[in-house]
């Protein structure tokens, strides 16, 4: 069978299949439910979760740029009530839908098989690490959901770390990490481990999809949701795939005609880049509506700029996340947002929630090369902070003298 020569996939189409595939092409004006979330997070795929509280928890950042009306109470009430939602792995930890959870039971394994071999993981256990792995369950079945913390341990040596966790936290991420266990909910921030039983009672009596099955489920969600993609760029949207298996996937699926080789092309002239494309892709990008006429602020781990190199070739836009550079060596700043006008990432800011004072304060922003600060512009700012000031709970918006002088 004759290959032909691949399709030309402009940058500007790659970046409003991932914008459609990452929600950001949805009216976030409209009204926001447990309902609308509910499809906005299968929409996503999944949602980071992470700690980093210096402006607002990740997740909520993440579902707040995508529907206006987010409140916090609404993603519990999917996760903790209904269920229809439950945490574990992706390429990191996320809050997943919860009709995927069988898609999760070859991971499972997975990490049990592995972790069981690892010196480092039974050395985190302790002495005895069957013991300690048993003693967790059991104290879950008889008290009902725990964290942590309401496991005694005298360690046996210095702590070296938030890392170095007590045996008993490392026995409830076991069993969590392979499935045993799940999070039944939090304490602030702090996980509650629960019976998986209990927690998913249905979800957990389904049946684990063969492996190709699998796979198809894997790389065909994920080619929805990214736009034309790699092996490699399929195989860490879920984390469920090893890349040489998503290779095999992508050259058997296109032999078979379910998807396309592509070509796609960089913003900055790069040679184009092989890749692999659900067959209407052409259709996709035309139907795609125009992205809403706002600013809006991305989380650093918006799924959107999760490859940095993607975002630099659809974009033209350099991003890292600073958090965990010293400070002496950051470009820019400790938690900065990147802010999308449109279809393009124009600019970045830093912005700080002091909780006593009850205000979002800016303390850095900078405009990209070739981008003014035209008044509607600075409106359009003035309103994203305004949204991001009520989704934390602040009262108003300050604006540090740095930040302002770069207004003008």
């Amino acid at each position: 069978m004759s290959r032909g020569e691949p399709d030309r996939v402009s940058a500007a189409e790659a970046r409003a299949l991932l914008l459609r595939g990452q929600g950001l092409l949805d009216d976030p004006a409209r009204r926001a439910t447990p309902a609308s979330l509910a499809r906005v997070i299968r929409g996503l795929g999944y949602v980071q979760v992470d700690s980093i509280n210096r402006l607002e928890r990740a997740h909520h950042l993440i579902l707040g740029a995508r529907l206006d009306g987010y409140r916090h109470r609404q993603l519990t009430h999917l996760l903790e009530r209904k269920r229809s939602l439950f945490e574990h792995w992706t390429h990191d930890a996320s809050v997943i839908p919860t009709e995927w959870f069988a898609h999760w039971k070859p991971r499972f394994r997975r990490w049990e098989a592995w972790a069981s071999a690892r010196p480092r993981v039974r050395q985190r256990l302790g002495k005895d690490p069957k013991a300690v792995l048993a003693e967790v369950v059991e104290r879950i079945r008889e008290d009902g959901p725990l964290a942590s913390a309401d496991f005694e341990h005298v360690r046996e040596r210095e702590s070296k770390g938030w890392w170095d966790w007590k045996p008993q936290k490392m026995a409830l991420e076991f069993h969590w990490r392979s499935g045993r266990l799940s999070i039944a909910g939090r304490r602030g921030f702090q996980k509650l481990y629960d019976l998986t039983e209990r927690v998913l009672p249905e979800a957990q009596a389904e049946d684990e999809p063969d492996a190709a099955d699998h796979a198809d489920w894997a790389a065909e969600s994920a080619l929805a949701r990214l736009g034309p993609a790699t092996p490699s760029e399929l195989a860490h949207f879920w984390g469920a795939l090893r890349t040489p298996d998503a290779r095999r996937w992508c050259e058997k699926a296109a032999d078979e005609g379910r998807v396309v080789r592509v070509m796609v092309e960089s913003l900055d002239g790069a040679k184009p880049r092989a890749a692999f494309a659900l067959p209407d892709w052409r259709r996709r990008a035309a139907r795609a509506p125009d992205a809403p006429d706002r600013l809006r602020l991305l989380a650093p781990f918006d799924p959107v700029l999760h490859d940095r190199k993607r975002t630099q070739r659809l974009f033209g836009f350099d991003y890292t996340l600073e958090c965990f550079v010293p400070a002496a060596k950051r470009t820019y700043g400790y938690y900065v947002l990147p802010i999308l006008e449109g279809e393009r990432l124009v600019g970045r800011i830093e912005p700080r929630h002091d909780r006593d004072g009850g205000r979002v304060e800016v303390e850095k922003l900078w405009w990209e090369p070739g981008v003014r600060p035209t008044l509607r512009r600075r409106r359009g700012l003035d309103r994203a902070l305004g949204r991001l000031a009520d989704l934390v709970g602040a009262e108003k918006v300050d604006w540090a003298g740095a930040a302002r002088r770069a207004l003008r």
